[in-house]
């Protein structure tokens, strides 16, 4: 299905900004790397890498439990940034569009595809 190429290409390319350029990343979320390269090392394993393999995997596979897995990651990072907002209190509305980044694509690949297989 178009919509889910679609998003393991979005998931790819964002996580290959993680993955390749970690200073541009970690200013585009307003983080910043004090002390060590330790935060840099972190986007690009957890930002980068672990985006990139599972929108990969979803487009070599085409599995309908692959495109499930993602969808169900995009619900884990979507719950996080909802309680941060609720919590953290983030600035508006950038931490609401990256909520709905993560929310939409959850939503889509967990109801287009866990039924397929469950």
């Amino acid at each position: 299905m178009y919509i889910d190429a679609a998003i393991a290409l979005i998931t790819i390319a964002f996580g290959a900004i993680g993955f390749v350029a970690p200073r541009y990343a970690a200013e585009a979320l307003d983080l910043t790397p004090q002390g060590t390269t330790m935060g840099l090392s972190e986007l690009r394993a957890s930002a980068g890498g672990l985006f990139v393999a599972l929108g990969l995997f979803c487009l070599i596979t085409g599995r309908p439990e692959a495109y499930t897995m993602l969808g169900i990651a995009y619900a884990g990072a979507s719950t996080g940034r909802l309680i941060s907002m609720i919590m953290d209190k983030p600035p508006q509305p950038k931490a609401l569009i990256w909520f709905a980044f993560e929310a939409g694509p959850a939503a889509w690949l967990i109801l287009m595809h866990a039924p397929e297989w469950l």
